[in-house]
């Protein structure tokens, strides 16, 4: 019987195969993956998925179980397969074990700040797998392939050298081991992604596209070819006249259950640590990603989730994910919404759906040319996820959820960052003066109207107001706001007083309601508030003798605001 102390570690932090396996670490095994790959009728194909859902430990796990490691005086794979689910199917997929040279590219750190220096760091990785295949320079015969391989190894080719050496490694493997070429590259959109914000897509572009059709398009060299991605971007702007090419993006099928951890097999694991009473948990915060008709975890935040109530019982739910996947697209997202798109951007967060047209072959300059652009980016990245699907004439249309609790985080906290720096950017002035003068119609006309610009989360109700307030108000020259702090019988919503001691003062009493019929009422009872529970004296006997007294009644983007003589 297995103790806490014999129990296999969790994978933190893990994401290469024969690491994981050989380390003794939890491996939720997605080996049939091997079968599938081998038993589909692709040369090429493209898994898109979001980040951190398992897509380079499934690439390392097939490098392990193609690559042909005796050349390369590598170890025996084959142990790493034993008793996995691969190996229980039989010889007609463990006889590829270990048969074909493999070519591994992982582009995850190709993320510098010009075309220079990212066209640097892609030529070195090439390099760094010409060195690993060194060995086939004893078997290479013609004199200039000999040179160029050497000259690519060494990082001295040209840019178009490098262009066209995937094509090139692949005639040298193939041409050594009398067997046709594995090609595995792990997150190929980075490159893009990472260009795209940084103002240089198109100069990538141009070296993304010939690197990857010479290498993959018409090939007599390649064996079949697996590449993985965040997101499917045109075949006109990358994969120009690949058709052999497969894409699996999350609406397919094909694959589903290979990224990302089943609903049986987050059962097992928690069965496994003893940790079932965690499943309505890790549900609500890391599940509800649907890929294909399959339902599935996070992986990443489950593992990172399960780590910790291992150590502590009690420990909250965190939202790991946000702390490692890039969110520029929500900042870029919340930075561009206005009108119809902030309005469903409210919905998304107050927990409804939206209904969009899903485009799958969009390119990064694409994005920002209509709003339903970003509502897909969103979508395939793993932002948004599908409640349903069905079609408008020949266009499938998308009903659009957050997919959890950790989602809803990332997009609260980035709308209360933009909320912030929005509130620091607008000219508050007519709104202070009025304030100070206790002007209460032109208080409710620019408050009113800076409701209607902005994105409100409803579940905060008088939170989020209170806020609001805090916000508008914090600009105001030698005044000091205090926020629940006791005055007279009770605690005042904001008080605000000026830093000499003396002279004006002003209360504030907030109310919220969810029905615009109550909205004077709730003003009424805010003011009323004010007197039962004389918020003024105290503000008196500290010699304050010009006292503005509001009460403030909101309701969705609308506010009714009254004065006390």
């Amino acid at each position: 019987m297995e103790t806490e102390n014999t129990l296999a570690t969790l994978p933190k932090g893990k994401s290469f195969f024969d690491q994981l396996i050989e380390g003794g670490s939890y491996y939720v095994d997605k080996t049939l993956f091997v079968k599938d790959i081998l038993d589909g009728d692709s040369a090429v194909t493209l898994c898109t998925r979001p980040r951190r859902f398992g897509k380079t430990l499934n690439q390392t796990m097939l490098k392990c179980f193609f690559e042909d490691t005796a050349p390369i005086g590598g170890k025996d794979t084959r142990a790493l397969f034993r008793g996995l689910k691969i190996e229980s199917a039989g010889e007609r997929y463990m006889g590829h074990q270990g048969k074909y040279p493999v070519i591994f590219l992982s582009l995850k750190e190709v993320k510098r700040d010009t075309f220079e220096r990212s066209y640097t760091q892609l030529k070195n990785f090439m390099a760094e797998e010409f060195s690993r295949h060194e060995y086939v320079m004893e078997k290479i015969t013609k004199e200039t392939d000999r040179l160029l391989f050497q000259k690519l190894a060494d990082r001295n080719g040209s840019l178009d050298d490098y262009s066209t050496s995937l094509l090139f490694l692949c005639k040298c493997l193939a041409g050594c081991h009398g067997q046709k070429v594995i090609v595995l590259i792990d997150e190929y959109d980075v490159p893009l992604e990472n260009s795209w914000v940084r103002g240089f897509y198109e100069e990538m572009v141009d070296f993304i596209r010939p690197f990857l059709s010479s290498g993959l398009k018409d090939n007599p060299y390649l064996q079949l070819a697996v590449m993985t991605g965040c997101l499917r971007v045109s075949k006109e702007s990358i994969f120009t006249g690949l058709n052999n090419l497969s894409i699996i993006s999350v609406l397919s099928n094909d694959y589903s259950e290979y990224f990302g951890f089943t609903q049986d097999e987050i059962d097992i694991i928690l069965k496994y640590y003893g940790l079932e009473e965690k499943r309505g948990t890790l549900r609500d915060w890391y599940n509800g990603y649907l890929f294909g008709d399959t339902v599935v975890y996070n992986p990443w935040s489950c593992v990172n989730a399960l780590s910790g109530w291992r150590t502590h019982i009690n420990r909250p739910p965190e939202p790991y994910w946000a702390n490692t996947s890039g969110n520029d697209i929500v900042r870029k997202m919340i930075d561009m919404v206005d009108g119809e798109a902030k309005e469903e951007l409210e919905t998304l967060m107050a927990g409804g759906t939206i209904a969009k047209t899903v485009h799958e072959d969009i390119t990064y300059g694409d994005i920002y040319k209509d709003p339903d652009n970003v509502w897909n980016f969103l979508f395939f990245t793993g932002y948004l996820k599908k409640v349903s699907e069905h079609y408008m004439d020949v266009e499938k249309v998308l009903e659009l959820c957050i997919p959890n609790l950790e989602l809803k985080y990332i997009y609260i906290t980035k709308i209360k960052e933009w909320f912030n720096e929005r509130i620091q950017q607008k000219d508050f002035s007519k709104l202070h003066e009025a304030v100070l003068s206790g002007n209460a119609a032109v208080v409710q006309e620019e408050l009113g109207e800076f409701l209607l610009s902005t994105i409100s989360y409803m579940d905060g109700k008088e939170d989020f107001y209170h806020g609001v307030m805090l916000g508008v108000l914090a600009g105001i020259r030698d005044y000091d706001l205090k926020s629940n702090r006791e005055t007279g019988l009770g605690r005042c919503d904001i008080v605000m007083t000026h830093r000499s001691g003396r002279g004006k003062a002003v209360v504030l009493e907030l109310k919220w309601t969810a029905d615009m019929r109550e909205i004077q009422k709730k003003r009424d009872e805010a003011l009323k508030q004010i007197i039962d529970g004389k918020y003024a004296k105290a503000l008196e006997n500290k010699c304050y003798n010009d006292i503005i007294k509001f009460g403030i009644a909101f309701c969705q983007k609308s506010c009714e605001v009254g004065r006390l003589d």
